[in-house]
Formats: structure tokens, C-alpha cells, sequence
């Protein structure tokens, strides 16, 4: 009989699971782990194990790539994917990072791509068939495509090539006639793209520098792969991927996956109503920002048709201004606020603590501007020593205490410097979409939305923001999607963060401030 694992054996076999195969499990996933190692508790070739300790002594002794690690990975990864899976994501390939690369590689005419994560190949053989269309003078080029995944099996099914109907559910007519062979029930791909790729089992945990660095990777996708590692696997993956590509290079990530808080070493890019990476080291000179527009828009066809309206967002941030400053005259008259009432300074103790990361903190102002003394909190940041001042949290501070005070030109200035040194900054991204919005450009305040959300899909002030924006353009769908998440998010939204970012009004005020514009336009909430 199987012994059935306790809670420390299953603990401990998810700790092995991380150090091994990068992969994280919550708390909830405890009981899906006590089946695997029951079954993998079955004889292993002639080994049967009398306990789970001496099932955990057997991996530990086991070297990555054995028999047992393999089977393993090939349990526990995940292999759900399509042709032409996130159709955005290949618009954008096709129409700006492949013709960039083209027109970059087109002396050596050498162009390197990676799907790490492949699964049974259906996303680097779509990566060929770009390729193919991309390129008229195909055989006059070094093409190589490499797929690479941890699983064995699903290697096999992918350098078989036979795919379902169900795996070309989003390929158009004229691919499937063009690039798939019928054959019975199945469709088997073409030789001239089978070719074009080769496939590799490769665990993305393991450091192998030499090897990543030969690569030289113009265009990398590793999409759906992160959100199953751990942050600190996740971030080594990443470096994995920096070196496997070349100077200006593109990588893209699933939909629900940034390089937030991974990396600040690429540029975010978003057309094609999607986002996407470019490595920083040779883009920088003709860098373009993150908000970029896409190719053939202008702002004018960004922009939110206009209407009468005064309900927009940046007349709720000037009446909260005039409440701020109402507030700061109130409690500087106060007998018992007329001394500041801040935190107190920091032990020596404390100090030290924070002395590796800079010389300096930010409690004092972020005490005041708990306490509303929001004056106050500005003064003491504009006193902070001067390399204070290229800190992003410094400087998303000040940003949101010259927003909340109405002073938006100086807070756009502020975000500007801000992104230039964390491009990854969905708070700087928010602010900078109220200062477009109050500058009348709607559609470069649409684009720092939209990026605010992808960063931090959690955010509820970016959805509150664009859903009274699209009110206003009489865009209703859009309206009501987006004050709608607000709504939802805004009930669970962490405290200090309404109190940087709620323009000086409470959860209840904001939560009220969606109800009402949804209740305006007739629906039910």
C-alpha cells in the first residue's frame, strides 16, 4: 500500500519541486502534490518505497535529467497551446518586430528565434510560418528556430508535427491549405516549415552562460512560462533570456506576465493592442517610450470622440486640491495639530538597516500625508538631500502630492523623469495619464492607462480612470467594463495605496463615485 504523505513530506517536496524545476505552488496546491508523490510512489523502475522519506531521499539523490526528474516534468508541466495562439501578439510580430529585425540582420542575413516553453511546437512552427511570409528570399537567409521545453514527451509529439483540428482553431483558411497536409483526422505540417525549427529539452532553471549566450537570439517568446515559477527563478530565467539575446532584441511574454519587479533592463512596448519587450542595450539611442503609438495612428484617432461633459477624472482631482488645501489650513489652525505630529526619528538601529539600500527615508512624508498634512509632506520631500531626487519611490511620492495638489504640469515633469529611470512604474504610468488627460490628450492618457493595467492588472484607479474617459467618448461597453473592475477592485484595494492615489477621497467616496456613474448611464451595479 502507497503511504500517504504528511503535510512536512508534502512541504518539503514542493521545496524540492522549486530548487529543481523553478516551479511554485500555493497552499492550495498542497493536495495535487500528496497525488503526484503517491504516484510516483509507485515502483520506479524495480525501486518501490516503503515511506515518503525514502521517496524525498530518492529525488534528492536523483541528478537533474535523470529518469525520474524527467518523468516529473513531464507530469507536472503544463502543455495547453494552439497555432496562432493570442492573435495580437503575431499582428505585432509581423507588422513591426519582424520587419525590424529584417532590416537590421540584412547584412548578415541571419536570424536567430527561441520559444522556451514550446510545448508540442504548435508556437515556434508558427513562428516559422511568420517567418516564411516575412521573408520572399527565404533560402537566401540563416534561419534557425529553436523550441526548447522540459518535457520529453511532448518533444516527441512536436517533432511529429501531426496537430488536430482542434490545435488550428484560430489558423485561417488559406494557412491550413497552405502550410498542413490532411491525413485522416489530423493535419500534418508541411516539411519546408518542419525544417525550418528544431527542438531541444532544456530545463529554463538551469545556468549554463556559455550556452545562452551562443544562442544570439533576435526574438525570443516565452509566454505562460513565468507565472509558474517563482519570483527568484523567474528573475533568473530572465537573465537567461538577456543573455540569450542580441542588442535591441524582442521578447514576448503571456498576457497576464510582465517583467515588473524581474527587470528594469528592457523597453516596454505596446501596439497591436498588445505588450511586448525590447532589450535595452542597443534600442536606447532611438529609444521609443513605452507609451509609443501604434504605426499608423496618429493621437487624433487615439482620442475619444468629445462630448459636453465636465464629469472627467482631472475635475475630480482640482475639487480634491481644494479639499487638500482646505484640509491643511484646517488642521494647521488645529491647537492639537499646530506641531507636526510625524513619525518619530529613526533609532540607530533602524538607520543602519536601511543604509545599504540609501542614506535617507521617506517616513516622515509618508506619516504626514497619513495624516492628511499633505503640505506638509510635499515640503519634506522637496528638503530631501539631493540624490533623493532620481529615487523612483521619491519621486512617485512627489509626483502624487503635485498631482493631488493640482499642479499637474510639475507632476507630469516629475512621472517623466520617473519613467526614465523605472519604465516599469505602473504609478508613474497612472499620474502621467491624468497630466495627458488635463494637457487634452486623450489618447496618449488612454495608452498610460492601458500600460498602468497591464503592470498591475490589480490597480483600480487606471480602470476608474479610462471607464469615465470612455463614458464621456460615449463609448458604453468600454465604460462599463472598466468602472465595473473599478468598482470590484476598489472594495479589496490595499489602504495606502487609495491614500496616494484616490485624489484625497476615501474607498467609500471612490466606490460611491463609480455608482454613480454607472447608476447616470442606466446600469445596475
Amino acid at each position: 500500500m502507497t503511504p500517504v504523505p504528511a503535510r512536512t513530506e508534502i512541504e518539503q517536496f514542493r521545496t524540492t519541486l522549486s530548487c529543481h524545476l523553478g516551479l511554485q505552488y500555493e497552499d492550495a496546491k498542497l493536495d495535487y502534490l500528496a497525488d503526484v508523490m503517491r504516484q510516483r510512489m509507485q515502483p520506479v523502475g524495480r525501486t518501490r518505497f516503503a515511506s515518503c522519506a525514502g521517496y524525498l531521499d530518492y529525488l534528492h539523490a536523483s541528478p537533474k535529467g535523470s529518469a525520474e526528474w524527467r518523468s516529473l516534468a513531464e507530469q507536472l508541466t503544463v502543455n495547453e497551446t494552439f497555432f496562432f495562439r493570442n492573435a495580437d501578439n503575431f499582428l505585432a510580430l509581423a507588422e513591426m518586430v519582424l520587419p525590424e529585425r529584417i532590416r537590421v540582420k540584412a547584412q548578415t542575413k541571419q536570424l536567430r528565434i527561441l520559444s522556451a516553453g514550446c510545448s508540442s511546437g504548435d508556437e515556434p512552427y508558427s513562428l516559422a510560418i511568420m517567418v516564411r511570409e516575412a521573408l520572399p528570399d527565404l533560402e537566401a537567409w540563416d534561419v534557425q528556430i529553436i523550441g526548447m521545453d522540459i518535457n520529453p514527451a511532448i518533444l516527441l509529439k512536436a517533432t511529429q508535427a501531426r496537430y488536430s483540428e482542434w490545435s488550428l482553431r484560430a489558423t485561417s483558411d488559406a494557412r491550413r491549405h497552405r502550410y498542413f497536409q490532411p491525413d485522416g483526422a489530423d493535419f500534418v505540417l508541411v516539411p519546408e516549415i518542419q525544417k525550418m525549427v528544431r527542438f531541444e529539452e532544456r530545463n529554463l532553471v538551469d545556468d549554463d552562460p556559455l550556452f545562452w549566450k551562443s544562442l544570439g537570439c533576435d526574438l525570443v517568446f516565452c509566454r505562460n512560462v513565468l507565472m509558474y515559477f517563482t519570483p527568484e527563478t523567474a528573475r533568473g530565467v530572465v537573465r537567461r533570456i538577456r543573455q540569450a539575446l542580441l542588442p535591441g532584441g524582442f521578447l514576448f511574454l503571456g498576457h497576464a506576465e510582465t517583467l515588473r519587479g524581474i527587470t528594469p533592463e528592457f523597453h516596454l512596448c505596446h501596439t497591436h493592442d498588445t505588450f511586448y519587450y525590447q532589450q535595452r542595450d542597443a534600442c536606447d539611442a532611438a529609444a521609443k517610450p513605452s507609451w509609443a503609438k501604434q504605426p499608423g495612428k496618429s493621437a487624433e484617432d487615439l482620442r475619444p470622440a468629445v462630448v459636453e461633459s465636465t464629469a472627467n477624472w482631472v475635475d475630480v482631482i482640482e475639487q480634491a486640491a481644494t479639499r487638500i488645501a482646505t484640509l491643511t489650513d484646517a488642521r494647521t489652525r488645529s491647537t492639537n495639530l499646530s506641531a507636526p505630529q510625524l513619525a518619530p526619528p529613526l533609532s540607530q538601529t533602524q538607520t543602519a538597516a536601511l543604509a545599504p539600500a540609501r542614506a535617507w527615508d521617506l517616513s516622515l512624508v509618508l506619516e504626514a500625508v497619513r495624516q492628511e498634512r499633505f503640505a506638509a509632506a510635499l515640503e519634506l520631500i522637496g528638503s530631501l538631500p539631493a540624490d533623493a531626487h532620481q529615487d523612483p519611490d521619491a519621486l512617485l511620492l512627489r509626483a502624487v502630492l503635485l498631482t493631488n495638489h493640482g499642479r499637474l504640469q510639475e507632476s507630469e515633469e516629475v512621472c517623466r523623469r520617473l519613467l526614465a529611470v523605472d519604465e516599469l512604474n505602473a504609478g508613474a504610468h497612472y499620474l502621467m495619464a491624468l497630466c495627458c488627460e488635463h494637457d487634452g490628450d486623450a489618447g496618449r492618457a488612454i495608452e498610460h492607462g492601458l500600460t498602468a493595467i497591464y503592470l498591475d492588472p490589480g490597480f483600480a484607479m487606471p480602470h476608474l480612470h479610462l471607464g469615465i474617459l470612455a463614458k464621456r467618448s460615449g463609448d458604453d461597453a468600454t465604460a462599463q467594463r472598466e468602472l465595473g473592475q473599478a468598482l470590484v477592485l476598489l472594495a479589496t484595494e490595499d489602504a495606502s495605496r487609495i491614500l496616494l492615489f484616490g485624489g484625497g477621497f476615501s474607498r467609500d467616496a471612490l466606490l460611491q463615485l463609480c455608482r454613480t456613474q454607472l447608476h447616470a448611464a442606466g446600469w445596475q451595479t
